[in-house]
């Protein structure tokens, strides 16, 4: 049987990889590509679209398309033996896009293409392609001395590696970490499909009791609803220390491993400054700008500072509302960090007269899922179904889910699996990713590729009690989540472009990447999309209206603490990235200390070690980019003002349109502002975003 890694005939056979395919697969599409690269440098033909780009793109994909799936399998399904079999393959792999990207005779070739008589013809998806491509190059090292080019290529690869290294510490002290509770009187206030999850993860293990641990749908309730101020703090210390060197080790199963990343935090640093430096940037921070919207760092930092002044008043506000109920009605001395999350659900509860609690029974799976394909399915004049033969379809885990999407004619144009609960050995956080990529493909008849897109999640499951099986019920947050990630698996889905360069979310800029998905995130504050989204896990109810205006009203609930705690994260990056010496003697969490002092209202304590969980900036690609969310959120809020001033209203099948038209088709064949002003008919400005978050200036 072929190597399911290497065929590349439909979706993956996710059922039939093993470990034992990662290496040879690896090993024969990169004999393969180096073959189709070695033939193309040294073809003496003058280099064309055609008889050079589209060789190099077709074996690529290929190596592409397999690797992703392996990666995949390392983000959801982590074992030791696949993690060693990655982190073995990713070194290679490394190795071989890094020296591509030095290859001299490539760049000269791209040169020789970008000013022949045949760029000018190129449509304009092409063209960006071969301009990304230049620019890459460069990026790359392409124009370094020889003698610099190895030093180069080892930074590439040490990154590479401690990337991965950060992200596996991270994983296993997560996942490492349970904290075993025998005495209910402990666990008062938390939520009873919270307990029975516990109770059930203590009985596999062969104890009494209940066993919590700090993958998100057991630490979050437990952080929100726990009565027990000392099972709060022992579950933020554990939680605020994961992979430091005051990790929190009495609830580890492996208390003799070293899982801290602060030797990686600054060996990452130190590199990616040695790389810009190389390549002739001050910093890490320039180099990584010039594939996103903004210009410089110092851009970068002032959009922060504005919003920082905008949101620190709101803020303290915010703070000086929760100090003073937590001191006065809940009887604490004084409000600590695992005293917030507490106190503010208790706060909006008796401010607006409702809890998460309440609102999560309205949210089941099967209710959420079909309204929101309901939504999109209305706006954008799509179809999204289960496919009629699953058996044929093979899913990494028995709870995965997989979806056609249609046009309204019935004809494919595009697939996704959805793997919402958390699990041992799976990721932290939400995510989406790309398994096929929509292209044109030649050859005896033209055909287009089917692009299909993972969404992956960390809720709840469903919980049994006895006999009886609770669907999984998402809270408020957890819907935005997955509106969130559906966003960007839609702008991977819906696209148009025809060249894997540009289609779907391939060369838009980094920071207009998450425009598509916080759009979406707007649409679960309409009532018109809740009511059709929600039914009472009891009663079958929908939503009440009542309830829906209550949950209206405190929707910029403390929205100054949370605009600058995302601000506070975003400087910090790129701080770190742009003026910060990682060989001097101020240390990373100095650094964070006073940004936090200068813009911040709340002081974690000082075991807090947030940077050595930061995994967006250290293992994530979002370094020097962490700003993109705030950024993306200025486009988004701004987009989602057309639906607002819609005549037709704020599910527009006509507005509708032209978003998937001017945004979501075109992907990255033009740069994301021309897409922005062909949709909003101007250029961005913040007035909805202050507006979308209670912050208006009156």
């Amino acid at each position: 049987m072929i190597n399911p890694l290497l065929d590349f005939s439909g979706l993956p056979r996710f059922l039939d990889i093993q470990t034992k395919h990662v290496n040879s697969s690896v090993k024969k599409l990169l004999a393969a590509s180096h073959a189709v690269v070695n033939k193309l440098r040294n073809d003496v033909i003058a280099p064309t679209w055609q008889n050079f780009v589209e060789p190099m793109a077709d074996v690529h994909e290929h190596l592409q398309r397999s690797w992703g799936q392996v990666s995949h399998l390392n983000a959801v399904m982590n074992s030791p033996e696949l993690r060693e079999a990655y982190n073995v393959n990713l070194l290679t792999i490394t190795q071989y896009y890094a020296g591509l990207s030095q290859d001299k005779v490539l760049f000269e070739k791209f040169k020789q293409l970008r000013h022949s008589d045949e760029f000018k013809n190129l449509n304009q998806a092409k063209k960006i392609i071969i301009k990304n491509k230049l620019r890459d190059f460069l990026l790359g090292g392409a124009d370094l001395l020889p003698e610099k080019k190895e030093r180069f290529l080892g930074i590439q690869e040490e990154l590479s590696a401690n990337s991965s290294r950060f992200s596996d510490n991270l994983l296993d002290a997560t996942s490492n970490f349970v904290l075993h509770i025998e005495n209910a009187d402990d666990l008062l206030g938390i939520p009873s499909d919270v307990l029975q999850t516990a109770r059930e993860v203590a009985i596999k293990s062969g104890v009494l009791g209940w066993k919590f641990t700090l993958q998100g749908p057991s630490f979050q309730p437990i952080m929100q609803y726990a009565d027990n101020q000392e099972l709060r703090k022992k579950m933020y210390r554990a939680y605020s220390t994961r992979a430091s060197e005051v990790g929190a080790l009495e609830g580890s199963l492996a208390a003799e491993v070293n899982w801290d990343n602060t030797l990686l935090i600054s060996k990452i640093l130190k590199l990616r400054k040695e790389e810009a430096q190389m390549l002739g940037f001050n910093c890490y921070a320039e180099l990584s700008l010039m594939s996103k919207m903004a210009s410089t760092p110092d851009q970068v930092i002032s959009f922060l500072g504005e919003l920082a002044v905008m949101a620190k008043p709101y803020a303290q506000r915010d703070l000086e509302e929760l100090s003073h109920f937590a001191i006065n009605q809940l009887k604490l001395s004084k409000l600590e960090s695992w005293d917030i999350v507490y106190a503010s659900e208790k706060l909006r509860a008796e401010c607006y007269a409702f809890s998460d609690q309440e609102v999560k029974q309205y949210f089941p799976e099967t209710k959420v899922l079909s309204g929101m394909f309901r939504l999109v399915e209305n706006l954008y004049s799509i179809i999204i179904t289960a496919p009629e033969e699953m058996s044929r379809i093979q899913l990494w885990h028995p709870d995965v889910k997989f979806f056609n999407v249609s046009d309204i004619n019935g004809k494919l144009i595009g697939q996704f699996y959805i793997d919402l609960y958390a699990r041992p050995g799976k990721r932290g956080g939400a995510w989406m990713d790309d398994a096929i990529t929509r292209r044109r493909i030649k050859g005896n008849k033209l055909v287009i590729q089917t692009p299909v897109a993972y969404l992956n999640c960390n809720f709840s499951a469903p919980v049994n009690f006895g006999d009886q099986k609770t669907p999984a019920l998402f809270t408020h947050d957890e819907v935005i989540t997955l509106f969130h990630e559906f966003g960007h698996g839609l702008h991977h889905l819906l696209t148009e472009a025809e060249e894997l360069g540009v289609s779907g979310i391939n060369g838009v800029e980094w920071d207009a990447v998450e425009l598509p998905s916080q759009f979406m995130e707007n649409f679960c504050w309409e009532w018109e999309v809740l009511i059709n989204m929600t039914q009472h896990v009891d009663t079958g109810e929908s939503l009440p209206r009542t309830l829906f205006d209550k949950m209206l009203a405190a929707k910029n609930f403390q929205s100054g603490l949370k605009t600058l705690r995302q601000v506070e994260f975003a400087l910090f990056d790129m701080r770190l990235h742009s003026d910060f010496n990682p060989s001097g003697e101020k240390t990373v969490l100095q650094l964070l200390n006073e940004i936090r002092e200068q813009i911040a209202v709340i002081s974690p304590p000082d075991f807090n070690r947030f940077p050595h969980s930061f995994s967006h900036i250290f293992s994530g690609g979002y370094a020097a980019g962490y700003y993109s969310y705030k950024w993306a959120e200025v486009l988004s809020s701004d987009a989602y003002s057309v639906f607002e001033e819609s005549i037709d209203g704020k599910m527009s099948a006509k507005v509708g349109a032209h978003f998937r038209d001017e945004i979501l088709a075109v992907g990255g064949s033009r740069p994301a502002l021309e897409s922005f002003i062909a949709f909003r008919g101007r250029e961005p400005n913040t007035s909805a975003l202050l507006r979308h978050n209670g912050m208006t200036i009156t």
